[in-house]
């Protein structure tokens, strides 16, 4: 998404613009059908509400950041695994950083459900990134920490 390019040069008036914008197309839905190629992120609302997400985290605006990514993983259905997941594991880690360690291990928790089955590097990395990012809580004996790393170590170690 072009306005994450943009708020990471710190252009944030252009970053809320484009995003903002990204979402408006969403709201007018002519009622077409995607291309095939663009489903492979999956859903567009998803895929707009996740990069929008990293736009707000990237500007400094987490609760922003917060919303959109918890709105990008309101999804139902069994579609989209690995995007999914690897959605919620954004929204974990935006957790974690703003001090939510417990929302974030329980997130990190739906993460690993939509994982059950999917063969893929990315959400391989995501996990083994999460391990570490727990690390501290987990040697602390925080009881989500370690029972969040026994099911990643599992799935890690099945696949």
């Amino acid at each position: 998404m072009h306005a994450h390019t943009l708020a990471k040069a710190g252009d944030r008036r252009a970053a809320l613009t484009e995003a903002g914008n990204a979402r408006s197309l969403l709201a007018a839905d002519p009622g077409d059908e995607p291309t095939f190629w663009a489903l492979t992120w999956g859903p567009a609302r998803a895929s707009v509400y996740s990069r929008t997400a990293r736009v707000h985290e990237t500007l400094g605006d987490h609760r922003a950041a917060q919303e959109y990514a918890r709105a990008a993983t309101a999804r139902t259905g069994s579609g989209y695994a690995r995007v999914v997941a690897l959605d919620l594991a954004s929204a974990a880690e935006i957790h974690l950083k703003h001090g939510g360690v417990e929302q974030a291990c329980a997130t990190w928790m739906r993460a690993l459900d939509r994982m059950n089955g999917v063969h893929s590097a990315r959400a391989r990395k995501a996990v083994i990134r999460m391990r570490g990012d727990i690390a501290g809580f987990r040697a602390r004996g925080l009881r989500c920490a370690v029972d969040l790393d026994e099911r990643a170590r599992e799935l890690l170690t099945s696949a």
